[in-house]
């Protein structure tokens, strides 16, 4: 199993992956995704990678599925009042669903990214495994993956730190790709998200937390939870935003202590662990786990498909668990779940 189809944007990682691999004696081929939100210059170091590496290289058009399921999600979950984690969704649907198609089409016996994440086996199955940078560990985006998919992939940074790589690249010549900034957090958002969605104003309420009316918004879509910039409302003390209501066009806005849960509602879990044991679940990609109970309907978690109606007990209170994002869920080292608030 040596054939392997490798992501390649001509950035660091993907780069640093296709030297590793190579050196590994990975038979390697490339290919980059084209969307309308790549650039030519992008496409051109991919080419040019591919070319010093003496690799084929393929360039795979997804701009359709791309727009429709990922930008129409993204879209669709703020018009719904929720905040969306498009990376999420991009990695199980397009980088991971569409490579692996197209690994199958060549004739490819596995498919590796730049990815900071590893993967372990055990006697319990295959799983994803923090990354060695705990700063850049990316398991957080791809809790989605199946353990089918997890068997096919080969993460070849995630025993490295970021400054490892970019040292790594240094000896091997890439001097100045090694000392490049980092690629920014979404790839179709090149400013702000509001003015990538272009949604009209509709000038709607604030209410506080008794539901009482003390000022007015320009529109629900322009707010998440726990915002606290730009409300450009004059409370006496710090607002944040606790509740959105698409329905009503309505934004609820309270103190910090309005935003502590103890308890989260979860939908779409998927769990691979022990049950029996507490997990640490993580509710955003910045924060720190918190050890955390997993509690269902009828006491039953199904480890073979989204169950829904679970819900997540914190032993400390987290701050700002906000609808749409993911929560994902470990045990030690591992992933083993994970979910939508």
């Amino acid at each position: 199993m040596n054939k392997v189809l490798i992501a390649m944007s001509g950035g660091i990682d993907s780069t640093a992956a296709a030297l590793l691999l190579q050196e590994q004696g990975y038979e390697l081929i490339g290919c980059t995704f084209r969307t309308r939100y790549t650039t030519e210059a992008s496409l051109q170091a991919a080419k040019d990678l591919a070319q010093s590496l003496g690799i084929e290289h393929h360039i795979l058009d997804l701009d359709e599925p791309f727009e429709r399921d990922i930008v129409g999600y993204f879209r669709h979950e703020y018009l719904a009042g929720r905040t969306p984690n498009p990376c999420v969704v991009c990695n199980r649907l397009i980088k991971f669903g569409r490579l692996m198609d197209e690994a199958n089409r060549l004739g490819c016996d596995r498919i590796a990214t730049g990815h900071y994440a590893r993967i372990v086996s055990n006697e319990t199955g295959i799983f994803l495994a923090r990354a060695k940078d705990e700063k850049k560990d990316q398991t957080y985006f791809l809790w989605q993956l199946t353990e089918e998919q997890l068997s096919r992939i080969l993460f070849p940074l995630g025993d490295y730190t970021k400054q490892e790589i970019r040292d790594y690249l240094s000896t091997k010549g890439y001097n100045d790709l090694a000392h490049k900034g980092e690629s920014q957090d979404i790839c179709f958002i090149h400013d702000d998200y509001r003015t990538f969605l272009n949604i009209p104003n509709q000038p709607g309420n604030y209410l506080n937390q008794e539901g009482q009316i003390v000022g007015q918004h320009s529109g629900y879509t322009n707010y998440t939870i726990g915002q606290r910039k730009g409300l450009g409302i004059a409370l006496g003390k710090p607002a944040f935003v606790t509740d959105i209501n698409a329905e009503h066009n309505e934004v609820r806005v309270g103190d910090y202590e309005a935003l502590l849960r103890t308890e989260i509602i979860i939908h779409h879990t998927i769990f691979r662990g022990d049950s029996t044991r507490p997990v640490q679940a993580q509710i955003r990609y910045r924060s720190h786990p918190t050890e955390a109970t997993i509690i269902t309907q009828d006491g039953f978690l199904s480890t073979g498909k989204p169950t829904e109606g679970v819900s997540l007990n914190f032993r400390e209170p987290v701050w700002a668990p906000t609808p749409g994002q993911s929560v994902v869920i470990y045990q030690d080292h591992l992933l083993v779940g994970g979910g939508i608030i």
